[in-house]
C-alpha cells in the first residue's frame, strides 16, 4: 500500500482558498455571502408556513443513545433539584410554598447537531484566514463559533435527497458522491443548485442509526458515507459560493478519502481553506419527506449556534420553514 500523502500534499500548494476575501481579521468566511438580500431570497421560498426542526435529541436513554464522534460522549445530564428536594431537610423555601426542577449536564460542543468553527480543523500551523494554530491553546481565540453564533444563519436552503436519488432508505458505508451527482441528483428533482444556497445533504445515515439501533455495528469498520475529495468539487464549493455545508452524517464527508486515504480532507479543503461552515448529525429525514410529497426542495433555512466563547463549535437546533 502506498504511502498516506499529508494533507498540504493532497490539496496542493495552490489549493483554492479564500483567505484575505473578507479582509485579515475575518471569522466568518463564506458565511459573509448570507446578506440581508440573501435572507429576503430565502423568505420568499416560504409557500405553506410548515416548520421542520433538524436537531437529533439529546440525551436520549432509549434505542441506540445519541450518534457521536468516536471518541465522545453523549449528553450526561442531571437532575440538581426536583420534588424529591423538598422531601429533605433544609430544602429551599420560598413564599407561597413554590417547588421547582433544575439540573445541570456535561456535553460535548460537538455531540450533537452542531456547527463547526471555522477554526476546528487545520494544517500546516494554520487556521482559516492565516490565523496561527497556536491561538487554539487553552482557548479558541481565533475562528472560535462565537462569531458565526453572533451572526446566525438565514438563507435559501436547497435539500439534495442523495439517498432517494438512489433508491435507498440511506447510503451504505463508505458510498461516496461529488458535486456531479449533487448537480444530477437536483435535476432529477427539479431544482437548481444556486450561488450562496445553503447545501442541504440528506444521506439517510441518521435514520440507519435509529433503525439498525445496534451502536457495536454502526461503528464497526467506521466509515460514513459522503462528499470524497477532488480539486474540482473543492473549485466547484467555491465558485458556487457556498456559505453552509448541511449534512445527516457525523462528519459531512466520507470519513476516510478512498483514493489517498487522507481522513477528512474536505475539513480542510472547504473550511480551512475556503471558509465553508459545516453543520453536522442533521435530522433531515421529515424535511425530505414533506420536500418529496410535494415536490418543494427549497425553503429558508434559519440556525443560530449558541453563543459559545472561545468554543470550537455549538450545538444548534435549525429550522427549515417551508
Amino acid at each position: 500500500m502506498s504511502e498516506v500523502p499529508t494533507v498540504a500534499e493532497l490539496l496542493g500548494a495552490d489549493a483554492p482558498s479564500n483567505w484575505g476575501k473578507w479582509g485579515p481579521d475575518d471569522e466568518l468566511g463564506a458565511l459573509n455571502y448570507l446578506d440581508a438580500a440573501e435572507v429576503l431570497r430565502g423568505v420568499q421560498h416560504i409557500k405553506s408556513g410548515e416548520t421542520f426542526t433538524l436537531q437529533i435529541q439529546m440525551g436520549r436513554t432509549d434505542g441506540p443513545g445519541d450518534p457521536l464522534w468516536p471518541g465522545r460522549e453523549g449528553i450526561q445530564r442531571q437532575n440538581e433539584l426536583d420534588e424529591g428536594t423538598w422531601d429533605k431537610e433544609g430544602a429551599p423555601a420560598f413564599p407561597g410554598g413554590l417547588h421547582y426542577a433544575d439540573d445541570t449536564a456535561r456535553i460535548f460542543l460537538q455531540g450533537s447537531t452542531q456547527y463547526d468553527a471555522l477554526g476546528h480543523v487545520w494544517y500546516d500551523g494554520k487556521l482559516w484566514n492565516g490565523y496561527d494554530a497556536r491561538s487554539t491553546i487553552g482557548a479558541m481565540e481565533k475562528a472560535s463559533v462565537l462569531p458565526i453564533a453572533e451572526k446566525g444563519i438565514v438563507g435559501r436552503g436547497v435539500l439534495i435527497d442523495m439517498a432517494r436519488h438512489r433508491g435507498k432508505q440511506w447510503l451504505d458505508k463508505g458510498e461516496t458522491f461529488d458535486h456531479n451527482d449533487l448537480e444530477a441528483a437536483a435535476k432529477s428533482q427539479g431544482v437548481e443548485i444556486l450561488p450562496h444556497d445553503i447545501l442541504v445533504i440528506r444521506t439517510g445515515w441518521m435514520k440507519y442509526w435509529y433503525e439498525l439501533n445496534d451502536p457495536e455495528a454502526f461503528y464497526d469498520g467506521f466509515i460514513e458515507p459522503g462528499l470524497t475529495y477532488s480539486r474540482e468539487l473543492v473549485e466547484w464549493f467555491q465558485t458556487r459560493e457556498v456559505p453552509n455545508l448541511v449534512t445527516d452524517t457525523i462528519a459531512n464527508e466520507v470519513t476516510s478519502d478512498p483514493n489517498s486515504g487522507v481522513a477528512l480532507p474536505l475539513h480542510c479543503a472547504l473550511m480551512r481553506n475556503l471558509g465553508v461552515t459545516l453543520t453536522e448529525i442533521a435530522w433531515l429525514d421529515d424535511l425530505a419527506d414533506a420536500c418529496a410529497a410535494d415536490n418543494r426542495w427549497t425553503f429558508l433555512y434559519v440556525a443560530a449556534p449558541l453563543k459559545v466563547v472561545n468554543g470550537t463549535g455549538a450545538p444548534v437546533n435549525p429550522i427549515a420553514i417551508r
